[in-house]
């Protein structure tokens, strides 16, 4: 697992969020956003990525590297630090919370949805009956 990896974790939307209700990012056909792409990806596969496999693939289709040198331009990628996924602007901006099961896979919960409050009130426990680590996206503005 990549240091951007998180089991049993509940991303709530950061403070700061300018909305109550989640939108989608918009889709710019000819250069989606990061925010775009990241929907995009953990929506159409929800709990089959972990956070370092959407960080990556987001970069790695940015920057169009060929699936063949992917495996060797991941190890360069992550040999340093990268932002986790509580930067992500679906947390700081769109109202998006994202949860990580047992084995790190994501799915993303609208922070105006019933599967939100259930996490957020801590009524939702992990697979195995496990508490669910709660952090919040990181503002976007200083306190």
């Amino acid at each position: 697992m990549e240091r951007v990896d998180r089991t049993n974790t509940f991303i709530e939307v950061a403070e700061d969020c300018p909305v109550t209700t989640a939108t989608v990012p918009p889709l710019n056909a000819e250069a989606p956003s990061v925010a775009a792409r990241t929907y995009r990806l953990i929506t159409e596969h929800p709990y089959e990525f972990t956070s370092g496999d959407v960080i990556f693939t987001v970069f790695a289709d940015r920057a169009a590297i060929p699936d063949e040198e992917r495996a060797d331009a991941r190890r360069e990628f992550f040999a340093r630090s990268r932002a986790c996924l509580r930067s992500s602007p679906l947390g700081k901006r769109y109202g998006w919370g994202i949860h990580a099961d047992a084995r790190g896979r994501l799915a993303l919960y609208a922070v105006d949805g019933p599967e939100y409050a259930e996490f957020t009130s801590g009524r939702r426990t992990g697979e195995s009956g496990e508490p669910i680590t709660r952090t919040k996206a990181l503002r976007s503005t200083r306190a």
